[in-house]
């Protein structure tokens, strides 16, 4: 659905229809339940039911409501007695804009960036590796293979600890009088095999500023991600979490709830000609447990590392 960004919706009162199915989705006790459940693991249909001491046939309808709704995804997978349907969030945040968006005047530039075209790999401590769709990437627990010209069909990349640094080009960025930056990725811990619970700090910080620590709580596994390739051993890691972070004017936040000081003025945006985007696990981390970073054929999200910037152009005025 094209209003979702990563796990997060923005609703704007001029797209009526979207508004409608997702606010009567939410308009069920249970299924509110449901979607706190499901914040903690994925569960089936009868885990859900347990769980909320619910008949079987009532969780299903609440599945199937949040599904249409695009709120929860829903994948078969082989069960004890035939086939199950295993439960997820697809939404962390919904945010509700009750102005049209046509009176805002905010564009909005999507750019998309594979996972391996970092232009640097730095710090980088072993485990470590590269994966593509097909099979690994250089050896295993060697830094140098970053740099092996097959990066760029990555997609999964792991390190212990340690950098990658991403520079997008967003053209006549100086024309631009910048509202708001986002970057999203899915990403989880990185333990030997898997491993839940497994804390590791993960940063992001954009043009040498760090908007914000967000602490993973888990190397995710136990079950295939939905778009993990079948030649992957079910012993190690799956998928991870889809992560959204903002800067604006105001400050940084992850998923809408402030993380960080950094603004959009501390980025200099125009005293360069990209915009740099690092992700890393930092030397002073409290808790450093690694990174799986993945791509849109690897984990549970269809989608590489994606950058947005909200903007207004500038008058001749404003000059």
């Amino acid at each position: 659905m094209e209003e979702f960004q990563g796990k997060h919706a923005e609703l704007t009162i001029d797209r009526p229809d979207a508004l409608c199915r997702i606010a009567h989705a939410l308009s069920s006790p249970v299924r509110l339940q449901i979607m706190q459940a499901l914040s903690k693991r994925s569960m089936n249909v009868g885990e859900l039911a347990e769980s909320l001491g619910i008949p079987m046939s009532t969780a299903a309808l609440a599945v199937k409501t949040l599904e249409e709704a695009g709120i929860v995804m829903s994948e078969v997978q082989p069960g004890v007695r035939g086939s199950m349907k295993l439960c997820s969030r697809r939404l962390d945040s919904i945010s509700i804009n009750l102005d049209p968006v046509g009176e805002q005047h905010i564009s909005v530039i999507t750019l998309q960036m594979p996972i391996g075209g970092y232009s640097v790999a730095g710090g980088i401590v072993p485990t470590c590796g590269l994966a593509g769709e097909k099979t690994h990437i250089g050896e295993m627990d060697n830094p140098a293979s970053f740099y092996l010209p097959d990066r760029f069909g990555a997609q999964l990349i792991w390190f212990r600890q340690g950098y990658l640094e991403y520079r997008f080009s967003v053209l006549g960025i100086g024309a631009m009088d910048v509202e708001w930056m986002e970057i999203s990725f899915e990403a989880c811990s990185e333990a030997p095999m898997y491993r839940d619970p497994w804390k590791s700090d993960i940063a992001v910080s954009i043009n040498g500023r760090r908007l914000g620590v967000w602490t993973c709580p888990c190397d995710c596994g136990g079950r295939h991600g939905r778009l993990t390739p079948s030649w992957w051993s079910e012993l190690s890691t799956q998928y991870g979490f889809l992560k959204t972070w903002r800067v604006d004017k105001e400050g940084s936040y992850l998923e809408n709830i402030p993380i960080g000081s950094t603004a959009l003025e501390d980025l200099r945006m125009n005293e360069t000609d990209h915009v740099s985007v690092r992700i890393e696990v930092p030397k002073d981390a409290q808790n450093i447990g690694g990174m799986n970073l993945f791509g849109e054929h690897f984990g549970d999200f269809e989608q590489p590392i994606v950058l947005r910037v909200g903007y207004r152009m500038r008058s001749i005025e404003d000059e």
